[in-house]
């Protein structure tokens, strides 16, 4: 499955983004889905997953509270970020894991399909 991730920008420290993830295949619906990030000379990292279902999510500690993933029945996923810092300016990765576990994982080795990235830079 082929993964495109849109929606990044350039926006203020406080602000608000929605990343959106669409898939090329319907096939998306039975996968678990993540998504990542990688900040300039750092490694990539979790943000936050939803099941296959989306009645289940995870998400790291330091976006906890503040981004929102979301999925719909077709082959949409979404992250809803607010109040945002700083630290969050990266490239923001969509991923798919068609391991058909029901844990949802948090290391980027486990997911099969990645996006190309979207930019998100926030200004201070």
């Amino acid at each position: 499955v082929q993964l495109q991730a849109s929606g990044g920008g350039l926006v203020q420290a406080g602000g608000s983004l929605r990343l959106s993830c669409t898939a090329s295949e319907r096939t998306f619906r039975l996968y678990n889905m993540g998504w990542f990030r990688q900040a300039p000379g750092k490694e990539r990292e979790f943000v936050a997953a939803i099941s296959r279902g989306g009645s289940t999510k995870s998400y790291a500690d330091a976006v906890k509270g503040r981004f929102t993933i979301s999925r719909n029945s077709y082959s949409n996923l979404f992250l809803q970020m607010t109040s945002l810092k700083f630290e969050d300016t990266a490239v923001y990765y969509c991923a798919a894991d068609r391991g058909g576990t029901t844990a949802l994982h948090r290391d980027a080795n486990d997911y099969h399909f990645w996006g190309q990235g979207t930019k998100v830079t926030v200004s201070s």
